[in-house]
């Protein structure tokens, strides 16, 4: 049976984790054998994670005294170099943003991989240096595959390490269909059925990334046309105060619902009309996928592969007044899906690209 691992920081809310349950899960039933590392063993998808799946912690030291901190550190690496030197078949540092987690991939295999969530450029403003500054602390040039799950993560990662070229590939995550129609179907009593058109947003609360100002600014300009709507938030972030002071100061209360983080937002999807992403940039959004299963249409911004959504909603450039003038006409007139999603086919050639990356 093949070994292979993939690091991390922890398994707490998130698209980056939900990816990486899925993935591990659905390997297991490949006939892989999984280890997870982990920079903390905590989350809430802990108990999403198979019982087959090994767990493992990795955890940096944290003393304050910077040469006790470095000598602790030194001491761990070289113990869990010990442990687990080229000791599986591959290896990968999911979690692109854990510095550890790209040390534990590069040790438990030479062949390893790093995986991208993002369009880095973007995220770094299109700040050259400090793109570079971010891969070089994760010794990118040491990995065999470097993935991204979109094809703008890897454009923009070519165009500034065009070197790198013939180590970078594209695979999209894997989606459990089954569980999310299961677990739509799980009763919440925190959103009532009402007769207005519901508009969905879940995700991060980040205004640098995820620009929810853009929906609420929107939904201003809905409430002056005297529209029916409302708009659910599901999760949170750093600027979740943010934007619950500008629904406040908008008098947006009775048109806005922030309900935090859920393990299991997939109830409120059903409850929902229409989703919609208003960011900036995104890797993959999974909120996509989750979208086609569930059968809702989407609103979204032109980010990473905006081309799948032809035939399940409308893209829209990166405007608040674009958002505005979707949702009007969503209200309006609706939107009927034409294309039909079938993610049986859509994991298999997933399964494909990431048979070729393993070559195991």
């Amino acid at each position: 049976m093949k070994k292979i691992l993939f690091s991390a920081y922890n398994l707490d809310l998130g698209g980056i984790e939900t990816a990486l349950i899925t993935l591990t899960n659905y390997l297991l039933e490949e006939g892989y054998q999984i280890t997870i590392a982990l920079e903390k063993k905590e989350g809430v998808f802990l108990d999403k994670i198979s019982p087959n799946i090994k767990i493992i912690e990795y955890a940096p030291a944290k003393d304050k005294n910077i040469l006790i901190r470095k000598i602790k550190n030194i001491i761990k690496r070289i113990k869990f170099k010990k442990k687990y030197k080229n000791k599986f078949d591959f290896s990968a540092s999911f979690a692109t943003y854990s510095i550890p987690g790209s040390f534990i991939a590069r040790t438990c295999s030479k062949n390893n991989a790093i995986w991208g969530h993002a369009d880095y450029l973007t995220l770094f403003d299109n700040n050259i240096k400090e793109m570079k500054k971010f891969f070089k602390k994760r010794k990118i040039t040491k990995f065999k595959n470097i993935i991204f799950v979109s094809k703008e993560g890897k454009e923009s990662f070519i165009k500034i390490f065009p070197k790198l070229k013939d180590r970078v590939t594209v695979c999209n995550n894997l989606i459990n269909d089954q569980r999310i129609i299961h677990q739509a179907e799980e009763p919440i009593n925190d959103l009532k059925q009402e007769n207005v058109v519901t508009f969905l947003n879940v995700g991060r609360h980040d205004e640098k990334q995820k620009k929810l100002s853009r929906i609420i600014d929107s939904a201003e300009q809905l409430k002056k046309d005297n529209k029916k709507f409302r708009i659910v938030f599901i999760g949170d972030g750093p600027d979740s105060e943010l934007y619950k002071k500008m629904v406040k100061e908008k008098k947006l209360e009775d048109k806005i619902i922030f309900l935090g983080r859920k393990k299991n937002p997939y109830p409120y999807f059903k409850k929902s009309d229409c989703i919609v992403l208003s960011s900036d940039y995104e890797g993959y959004p999974v909120v996509y996928l989750e979208a086609f299963i569930l059968n809702k249409p989407i609103i979204t911004t032109d980010v990473s592969d905006y081309e799948q959504i032809e035939g399940h909603g409308m893209v829209v450039k990166k405007d608040e007044k674009e958002i505005y003038g979707a949702m009007k006409k969503f209200i309006e007139e609706g939107y009927s899906i034409t294309k039909i999603f079938n993610a049986k086919e859509y994991n298999k050639e997933i399964i494909k690209n990431l048979r070729k990356i393993f070559k195991i």
